[in-house]
């Protein structure tokens, strides 16, 4: 499999600026963002798809839940609420294929599906 633009950016092959990171995860800005907030938090294993967590990585979403939590904290949203959202696949909104859960906040947020 080669290397996601995620694995590029944690391997500072891609420049990017790093927010938070710990020994499983770490979080970039988005590029696109759809919300005054919008946190990328990425397991630095590159699994594809949430179709593709098994019983030696399932931990990583919990991580990666916790990370958020964090971070939502450190961003100062935490309080007022915020959003996490996995997409999975390409009808999912998924367009890179290294999970990674988007953390959304900075404003009222309603459902669009």
């Amino acid at each position: 499999m080669a290397d996601s633009i995620f694995k590029k950016i944690y391997n500072k092959e891609i420049p990017s600026e790093i927010i938070y990171e710990d020994n499983f995860v770490f979080a970039i800005n988005d590029i696109n963002p759809i919300a005054p907030v919008h946190i990328l938090v990425i397991p630095k294993e590159q699994i594809p798809t949430i179709n593709d967590i098994n019983a030696d990585n399932e931990a990583i979403i919990g991580k990666i839940v916790l990370a958020a939590k964090h971070i939502a904290k450190q961003q100062g949203v935490a309080e007022n609420g915020y959003r996490l959202v996995f997409n999975c696949n390409a009808d999912g909104g998924q367009t890179v294929f290294h999970i990674h859960c988007h953390l959304l906040a900075g404003k009222k947020l309603i459902w669009n599906a």
